[in-house]
């Protein structure tokens, strides 16, 4: 067992994810790097059969400041047997560590640690959205949510990237944590560089996962609709993901071939310059990165108003565009485009808004902070006992 050593400043500290793409997985990088900059013991555990390259290199880059290692074992999408051999690679790897601290990240990640962490310190959990986005009337939603309750006497800490995955974790399981923070997601100082738009830029730019969830479908719906009223519009759409097909079938159905064009993966800040307004059309989010990263380079942005986008808004949150309604976005798309410049004196605000509230450094402590919190509440934990803390 993991042990809380007064004469110890640095924690041992294992991420357990699943996938490593995507918001999730930059989150878990930003806070792995900071912590093992601050002087703690750091390693990673995630899945072997996702990520492909981009993974690989990424995790690559990581690997040297994770003195702990990282490994990787199968670990599905889906309730499996494979669940078993995960668990217990997860088990195995604290044991190993003495891990003073296991954080499971999003459904999969945080049922792992959970499950295996009886040689962890604390066990942490952020959801990441995960199994809060499905309801209790589906047979899915009701597997999904009903081990989520049952997982919450394992939990010894609950971290929520907003406010509103807060409630709404609350509101669909009935329960209230014993200990719980809302430690939002932060950028670095570097993404505040800002970025301008190409001169040969499309008026749209898509930057994400390509899925359902992330509302692509209703962008073409909208630039479909904008185009039938005679608009001249084009629009790039960059990323990668299960829905690719369904939406490139959907741009050839509505005739907009010459209007949207798919430009596959590529970061984030490479891809902003691309279109003169980032357009992210979510049906749900936690507190996407995507929004926090344009923000921060002053990028000009219609979002819609789901999960904690609406915190990083704050007093601008009117210019959020409701959810699933390809009519709705499309007015916000030709009023965005008929004035650019109030477009661009919002994202000077949001810029502001970011840089004071939303830094990874301020991310990274404050989840130290609840990690000490949480051993602090431990039994084993003997009053006038040291805590380790991050060295300066």
């Amino acid at each position: 067992m993991g042990s809380i050593n007064a004469s110890r400043e640095s924690l041992k500290i294992l991420h357990v994810l699943r996938a490593p793409v995507g918001g999730l997985f930059r989150h878990v990088v930003d806070l792995a790097s900071g912590q093992a900059a601050r002087g703690h013991h750091v390693g990673l555990i995630v899945d072997a059969s996702t990520g492909a390259e981009q993974a690989e290199q990424a995790l690559s880059a990581l690997s040297p400041l994770m003195s702990l290692g990282i490994t990787r074992v199968p670990m599905s999408r889906q309730i499996g047997w494979s669940d078993l051999s995960a668990i217990a690679h997860v088990r195995q790897r604290a044991a190993a560590a003495a891990a003073d601290v296991l954080h499971g990240h999003g459904a999969k990640g945080g049922a792992y640690a959970r499950l295996a962490g009886c040689d962890a310190a604390v066990r942490i959990y952020t959801p990441h959205g995960g199994s809060l986005h499905y309801d209790w009337s589906s047979p899915a939603g009701f597997v999904y949510l009903m081990l989520e309750r049952l997982l919450i006497r394992r939990t010894d800490l609950f971290l929520f990237e907003s406010a509103y995955g807060r409630h709404v974790f609350r509101a669909k399981l009935r329960a209230s944590p014993r200990l719980s923070r809302v430690v939002h997601n932060g950028v670095a100082a570097a993404e505040f560089e800002p970025i301008c738009a190409r001169d040969d830029a499309a008026d749209l730019v898509f930057v994400g996962e390509l899925r359902f969830l992330k509302g692509v479908d209703l962008l073409i719906q909208a630039i479909a609709l904008l185009v039938r009223e005679g608009r001249r519009l084009s629009a790039v759409i960059v990323g990668a993901g299960p829905d690719r097909a369904a939406f490139e079938a959907q741009v050839h159905a509505q005739g907009l071939g010459e209007q949207v064009r798919f430009a596959g993966t590529m970061p984030a800040r490479a891809a902003f310059p691309l279109g003169r307004l980032l357009v992210i059309p979510s049906r749900a989010e936690s507190l996407p990165y995507i929004v926090l990263e344009a923000a921060a380079a002053g990028v000009p942005l219609i979002t819609t108003k789901v999960g904690g986008i609406a915190e990083i808004f704050g007093p601008d949150t009117a210019a959020l565009v409701g959810p699933g309604d390809a009519t709705a976005l499309a007015r916000a798309i030709a009023t965005a485009l008929g004035d650019i410049m109030a477009q661009r004196e919002l994202a000077a605000r949001l810029r502001e808004r970011v840089r004071a509230a939303f830094s990874a450094e301020t991310m990274t402590d404050s989840v130290l902070s609840a990690y000490r919190t949480a051993l602090a509440q431990q039994p084993r934990y003997r009053p006038g006992m040291v805590l380790p803390a991050p060295r300066s």
